[in-house]
């Protein structure tokens, strides 16, 4: 019994170890599935491109959309770029934080005149959207790494350093920064000019020298200085002569180039320093100058103002006068013209009162005349009328001479038609006279008119009342 124990043992154990050897071979197939399926894609981003490089096949592939791309699994290489690529040569203020794809420090360059500078300077790259170049540039370096170190690192600093020896160090310190900017991106774009080293007439703009007689110390003059510099060939139609572009082959841009503010060797900052004193110098001593002289001339325009004040008050008065004696005489002259206006205006006056009162006295001789003649008409028309009535009346008085004891009687009916509708219930009383004098012959107050005839009423009045009964 006890032998067939263990012998148990070591079949179930052996069961055991076959049974976990098979789930195992199951986890590590399914591992390998899942690891060779996620080995076989691979995700592209925006702002990238990829090169897939693959070694069994020999082919290679360029991506630079985003999306999900098949890869054969264990044989295929993807290589990342960045689509755009910026290079900081220490172009940043202190404490400014810029990403960017590499910080370098400044470029050192050296001008025509020997003189030296760090230029701090950013340039900003962008590849290409072509395959073909993106392929050839792949072919050449590689890995992005290197293209950055082998080519746009190496390429933007040789181009500056070239463009520096165009300029003297003076220069291009004192205004010529701006021009250097355009000519580096030119250059970096399209290609080093072609130059060759010469010894140039340069003309250089300074003050004039400063002294108390010249009156131009405050002006610009001109000096020429020999000296070398790197001259631009050209050809034949006018354009400057290239050497070629490394970047033209694989199709990258330059996007920007900015500068920031070089930095000069010590000598160079204090030949531009000595350089800036003396101008302030000058400029004091010009500007000193220029009082004195703006003092002096202040002075004699004072002296000339009231020179010119004097003669203008003398001026205005003589004019005062010439005015005030055109004044009279045109006021003469107008008073005189006034007066012939007005003897004119009186003579066409009287004229046409004489002329008005000719044809009143036209108008009255013909209105005489009318009437004259409307008189002769009239006086012939009561003429006739009058003569014509004379011939009524004497029939009227013919035919009444003819019938007269007819006509009186007629004329006696009238009356009494008239005059017996009148008279009719009249009364006719015989006024009361009184009668008084003296043989004085002196008159008769009314008091004794009104007492006689008052007594001769009441004795009228008793006589008739007794006969009434």
């Amino acid at each position: 019994m006890e032998s067939q124990t263990p012998a148990r043992e070591s079949k179930w154990q052996a069961a055991l170890m076959q049974g976990m050897k098979k789930y195992l071979l199951t986890i590590i197939g399914f591992l390998f599935a899942a690891f060779l399926s996620m080995s076989s894609f691979f995700t592209t981003e925006l702002g990238y491109t990829y090169v897939v490089q693959d070694t069994l096949f020999g082919s290679i592939r360029v991506f630079s959309e985003p999306g999900v791309h098949f890869k054969v699994p264990f044989f295929s290489n993807v290589y990342t770029y960045n689509q755009a690529m910026t290079l900081n040569f220490g172009n940043q203020e202190i404490g400014e934080k810029i990403k960017s794809t590499r910080q370098l420090t400044e470029v050192e360059v050296q001008f025509a005149d020997t003189y030296t500078a760090r230029i701090p300077a950013t340039f900003r790259f962008r590849l290409s959207a072509d395959p073909k170049k993106i392929i050839a540039m792949h072919r050449e370096f590689r890995s992005y790494d290197n293209l950055i170190d082998s080519l746009l690192i190496k390429n933007a600093k040789n181009v500056t350093v070239v463009t520096a020896t165009q300029y003297t160090g003076e220069e291009f310190f004192q205004g010529g920064l701006n021009k250097f900017k355009v000519q580096l991106e030119d250059q970096l774009q399209n290609g080093l000019y072609e130059t060759e080293r010469r010894q140039v007439e340069v003309e250089q703009t300074d003050l004039a020298a400063v002294s108390s007689d010249n009156e131009d110390g405050d002006k610009l003059e001109r000096k020429i200085q020999l000296v070398w510099k790197n001259i631009i060939l050209q050809d034949s139609s006018g354009q400057a002569k290239r050497i070629a572009n490394p970047l033209d082959s694989y199709g990258i841009q330059v996007r920007q180039v900015t500068i920031g503010r070089p930095l000069p060797e010590k000598r160079l900052d204090d030949l531009l320093v000595k350089k800036k004193d003396l101008v302030a110098k000058r400029i004091t001593a010009i500007q000193a100058q220029e009082t004195a002289r703006a003092e002096a001339k202040t002075a004699q325009l004072e002296k000339e103002i009231e020179k010119a004040r004097a003669i203008q008050d003398a001026q205005r008065s003589k004019e005062l006068a010439i005015i005030s004696k055109q004044k009279e005489v045109e006021m003469e002259r107008q008073q005189a013209e006034l007066e012939r206006v007005r003897k004119e205006k009186e003579k066409a006056v009287a004229v046409l009162e004489k002329q008005k009162q000719l044809e009143i006295s036209v108008a009255e001789r013909d209105i005489q005349k009318a009437n004259a003649e409307a008189a002769t008409y009239a006086a012939k028309a009561i003429r006739e009328q009058g003569l014509a009535e004379a011939e009524v009346a004497k029939a009227h008085l013919l035919a009444k001479q003819a019938a007269r004891d007819i006509y009186m009687a007629e004329i006696q009916r009238d009356i009494a038609e008239v005059m017996y509708p009148a008279l009719k219930n009249v009364t006719i009383d015989m006024p009361d006279y009184y009668v008084q004098g003296q043989e004085t012959g002196a008159p008769v107050s009314s008091l004794e008119v009104f007492t006689s005839l008052g007594a001769m009423e009441q004795l009228r009045r008793s006589t008739a009342s007794p006969a009434t009964p």
